[in-house]
């Protein structure tokens, strides 16, 4: 398939984003900013991709809202770029050509909670944590958890898995619907409530994933589960990080139902212990949990257990009070925090790969030497349980020699884990950092036919342009 390539959009002019912020302003008063404090923090922040901050920032209210200023948009040809809460990790919520961004935080509404059909209807700007704790009396919960407190649109945009993935998936697995504002301004739902469906395309699974460059989701209609009746958690430490991996495979391969299994390398156990006052054992390190009846539980952690013994001689240790749990899984929320901690004042560079769970312990012991060649400090935590696992190198962002040998690594990762039949992002997604390596592992005419689609739905490349793939 050959894609003609169209040439790169102009930047708006002065003129027109004054006229823009003019009409705006006028519409929605001090929902529009154009100061550099706030137009900054629209732009990626959260690791060494260059802040690129779009010219306006509005926040919206409402899907007719967010209708309203694409049409504006569409029609004086400005950029858009759709933000959450600003946590993702690739550039994705970067203005490279400057623009509108349309913050969707303001967009709270817990619209409908369906107990009978465990699902809810939810507002793009809800976060998980948000949603939850509204949750939580009606004996529900909603089990896709990045770590950070996303809000369910940008976990959308980006197909967010996280710690229970292993378990209940990840967000293509739990989204039922969406509405989403098409670049035209159009509104359009993508499916039904139904569980399932064979009815026409699936415009739901175009949308998950697409980061904001197709349109820009504002409801969501998501699967839900029962809070279970029993759930415990433990901690496991093995000698290697591939000692730990091989556990992990043959746990699955072995049909154990686990809820989370986290692998947390020697570095990471350091820096946590460090951050959240924790005296875990400094060494390659699994943090588990099981979800069931009481009796089940048992019999998954014991199942655990003995397989965990032919590869560690360190016990597996119980958190069995709630308080314990919670203050455990939190330290492994916040690893992002305590990694940058190991070196202060240097730049956090976070990214992921994901294999299929029988070359896991391969790639990461293959990339534990790596990091360890490289002379570098990158810890290691993964969603181990789907094959997914995160590094964070800590660079002087001032020295091009630390630069280049971190960009070489992060090139040497991902080539490492598309050799391996993976991905170059299990979860990160692409954004601006990651496009260069799509064509490595789709091949030339699966990113064009990505084009063709880019082009039919955005013909003037206005929706988040400069992401996934160029035009």
């Amino acid at each position: 398939m050959n894609a003609i390539l169209s040439p790169s959009r102009p930047k708006p002019s002065e003129a027109t984003i004054s006229d823009l912020t003019t009409e705006l302003s006028r519409r929605f008063g001090d929902r529009v900013s154009t100061s550099a404090a706030i137009r900054e923090q629209h732009g990626h922040t959260l690791t060494w991709v260059k802040n690129q901050p779009p010219d306006i920032v509005f926040y919206a209210r409402t899907t007719e809202e967010v209708s309203e200023i694409v049409k504006l948009c569409a029609e004086k040809r400005v950029p858009i770029v759709p933000f959450g809460t600003g946590t993702s990790l690739e550039g994705h919520i970067n203005a490279p050509d400057g623009g509108v961004c349309i913050d969707l935080s303001l967009m709270k509404r817990i619209i409908a909670v369906h107990e009978e059909d465990l699902d809810c209807v939810v507002e793009a700007g809800v976060t998980r944590k948000e949603l939850n704790e509204h949750l939580r009396d009606k004996g529900l919960f909603f089990p896709i958890d990045p770590g950070a407190d996303a809000s369910i649109g940008g976990m959308v945009a980006t197909r967010a898995s996280g710690t229970n993935a292993v378990r209940y998936g990840t967000m293509k697995d739990v989204v039922l619907s969406l509405t989403v504002v098409l670049p035209t301004g159009e509104i359009v739902k993508t499916s039904s409530r139904a569980r399932k469906s064979s009815a026409g395309y699936d415009l739901t699974r175009l949308m998950i994933g697409s980061e904001g460059t197709l349109g820009i989701v504002t409801e969501i209609t998501l699967k839900l589960n029962g809070i279970p009746e029993a759930i415990s958690a433990g901690i496991c430490p093995f000698p290697t990080v591939k000692a730990a991996c091989d556990a992990v495979i043959l746990t699955i391969q072995s049909g154990i139902p686990m809820a989370r299994i986290e692998l947390l390398d020697e570095v990471q156990v350091k820096a946590v212990n460090l951050h959240s006052k924790l005296d875990l054992p400094e060494s390659p390190l699994l943090l588990l949990e099981f979800h069931g009846s009481e009796a089940g539980v048992q019999e998954q952690a014991e199942r655990f257990g003995e397989i965990a013994a032919e590869f560690t001689d360190k016990p597996f240790v119980w958190a069995t009070k709630p308080e314990e749990r919670s203050r455990l899984w939190q330290a492994r929320h916040d690893a992002y925090w305590a990694a940058r901690g190991l070196r202060p004042g240097a730049q956090s560079v976070a990214t992921d790969v994901c294999v299929p769970i029988s070359r896991l312990a391969e790639c990461v012991a293959e990339t534990k030497r790596d990091i360890l060649e490289s002379g570098m400090i990158a810890p290691i935590v993964g969603h181990v349980g789907d094959g997914n696992f995160h590094v964070q190198p800590l660079v002087n962002a001032d020295d091009p020699a630390e630069v280049a040998a971190c960009e070489a690594f992060v090139d040497r990762l991902v080539k490492r884990a598309v050799a391996m039949e993976g991905t170059c992002t299990g979860e990160h997604g692409v954004g601006q950092k990651k496009m260069k390596y799509l064509e490595i592992e789709h091949g030339a005419d699966a990113l064009n036919l990505m084009r063709v689609l880019k082009r039919a739905m955005d013909p003037h490349n206005i929706m988040n342009p400069g992401k996934i793939v160029a035009l």
